[in-house]
């Protein structure tokens, strides 16, 4: 599956919004990034983020040892003692400096 077809149909500011979280992650060391027909996701030793394009949201998902201190997830669930946060973005406002920190926090926490 390509990004192509992932975001066909989606807004252009969804696409915005993805780029902004690609460009943020695409430099660190180790990670490899790779698309399913539902999803795109970065690893890092294991999964530290995913995204997934919807109609009008893309759904973020990344993980922490603990609940968020000032961000308020979509959904929230634990999975072997870590927290996979759910968040529903769709403009470049919502990606907050705060969420590009708990997402850095996801990488190294791998």
């Amino acid at each position: 599956m390509n990004l192509d077809t992932l975001f066909k149909g989606k807004s252009d500011e969804l696409l915005l919004t993805f780029d902004k979280l690609l460009l943020f992650v695409a430099d660190w060391d180790d990670v490899a990034i790779s698309t399913t027909p539902n999803c795109v996701v970065f690893v890092h030793d294991q999964t530290f983020l995913v995204v997934k394009p919807m109609k009008a949201t893309l759904d973020v998902k990344f993980y922490s040892t603990s609940p968020l201190a000032g961000l308020v997830p979509y959904k929230s669930l634990i999975y072997s003692g870590r927290y996979a946060n759910h968040f529903r973005v769709s403009k470049l406002e919502d990606l907050t400096p705060i969420m590009f920190k708990y997402i850095r926090e996801s990488y190294e926490l791998l």
